[in-house]
């Protein structure tokens, strides 16, 4: 049974879930081989400085993309703002993901197109979205143009700590990849999670 004519998942947001996907993966692939310079997963460094680089700068753009996508499907407080009953339904959904769901419980939470994601999903991607992601981003701009915003970088601690919380928020993000990536499998099927971000529509 399908969630019904309106999509769960609208097309714009779909395009920059996919986009989105694609630059934090080649963000963190080449991040990793500029952290870790032993790792020779691209052989020409000078490139993987440039892609990071600029695939950052299109991570930025599409930031801006997913703030627009929001204002023009709407229902953004609703996904992503906590509210009392949100918090009271928290030890319910996590009781489901630590053992429910293995013993084949039914999910607390249903998602539909003005609610998408339940309390635990809301304090997780409210936190990568309005903390780690302009984070990463605003310090990865700094970084690629050092020269530029040497006043802030001084005034800010200097290089190491413009590195610290670039790097710390990168590994955020690797360990964040893993953990959606893992629960993308919790649905009716391991894949139907992900078909619904293909088709906007997910089987109940």
């Amino acid at each position: 049974m399908k969630t019904g004519n309106t999509p769960l998942h609208p097309l714009l947001i779909r395009i920059w879930h996919w986009a989105n996907a694609l630059l934090i993966f080649v963000l963190v692939v080449t991040g990793a081989q500029l952290r870790f310079t032993d790792l020779a997963i691209i052989p020409d460094y000078g490139f993987v400085v440039a892609l990071h680089k600029y695939a950052g700068y299109v991570l930025a753009l599409f930031f801006l993309f997913w703030i627009a996508a929001y204002a023009i499907v709407g229902g953004f407080a609703t996904h992503y703002i906590i509210s009392f009953k949100d918090i009271r339904s928290i030890p319910g959904q996590a009781a489901y993901y630590i053992h429910g769901y293995f013993r084949r419980g039914v999910n607390p939470f249903k998602p539909t197109p003005t609610s998408r994601f339940n309390a635990l999903q809301k304090l997780a991607y409210s936190f990568i979205m309005f903390i780690a992601m302009p984070l990463i981003i605003v310090t990865g701009i700094i970084f690629g143009n050092i020269m530029d915003f040497y006043g802030i970088i001084r005034a800010t601690g200097g290089i190491r700590v413009l590195d610290a919380v670039h790097v710390i928020t990168g590994y955020i993000f690797v360990i964040y990849l893993i953990v959606h990536l893992y629960m993308a499998t919790l649905g009716k099927t391991p894949f139907s999670h992900t078909k619904a971000m293909f088709t906007g529509r997910e089987e109940e």
